[in-house]
This record gives C-alpha cells, sequence and structure tokens, in this order.
C-alpha cells in the first residue's frame, strides 16, 4: 500500500478538513486519509495516483505546495 504526503495550503479548521477528507475519499483507491491541520499536511494511503490526489483537493478550494 502506497503512502503520498501532500503539504496543503489554506486549510485552517475541522470544516477545512472534513473538507479535504470527503474530497480524497471518493477517489477509487484510496484507503485512510489523516489531515494534520498544523503541519498543513495530508496523508494519503492506497492506490490512488498523486496527481489525482492533488486535483481533488485543488477542486475542493485547497492548494497543494510542492
Amino acid at each position: 500500500m502506497a503512502k503520498a504526503i501532500l503539504k496543503v495550503e489554506g486549510m485552517s479548521c475541522n470544516h477545512c478538513r472534513m473538507a479535504v477528507e470527503k474530497a480524497l475519499k471518493g477517489i477509487n483507491g484510496v484507503e485512510n486519509v489523516q489531515v494534520d491541520l498544523d503541519k498543513k499536511e495530508v496523508v494519503v494511503t492506497g492506490s490512488a495516483s498523486r496527481d489525482h490526489l492533488a486535483k481533488a483537493i485543488k477542486e475542493a478550494g485547497y492548494d497543494v505546495i510542492g
């Protein structure tokens, strides 16, 4: 099972966390999502591609850094 760590700008509250989790959990191949607001980081385990994950985060209204 692959693990992707994405730096996400713009998340600041529980609403943000839930929006990002919902966007990512809707992707085929995503097993687990952990959002760390303090680190501005999202850890995703599963088989989905990093590009697919980044696109879903951007569509939810947040910016993926790097």
